[in-house]
């Protein structure tokens, strides 16, 4: 999963990722297995909750992005 981000431009160490992956477990979005394939390794299959969840966080990245690259972007107020 490191080298995968890193090809697209993220430097991510285990530091970061594991702890992550592990939130996402807890919170049901992921589901990990333990297998013996060239040593010690964890595999991660997403749940059907995490595919909702991730349905979801595309559309508000897709209106952020819409949001920002609008010709009159909205003012925001400040409450």
């Amino acid at each position: 999963m490191m080298e995968e981000l890193e090809r697209h431009g993220y430097k991510v160490g285990p530091g970061t990722i594991y702890p992550l992956l592990h939130g996402l477990e807890r919170g049901g979005l992921i589901r990990s297995e333990a297998k013996n394939s060239q040593g010690r390794r964890r595999f991660y299959r997403i749940t059907p909750a995490g595919k909702k969840a991730l349905k979801k966080a595309k559309t508000k990245v897709d209106e952020l992005h819409h949001e920002l690259h609008e010709n009159r972007p909205r003012k925001i107020s400040f409450l």
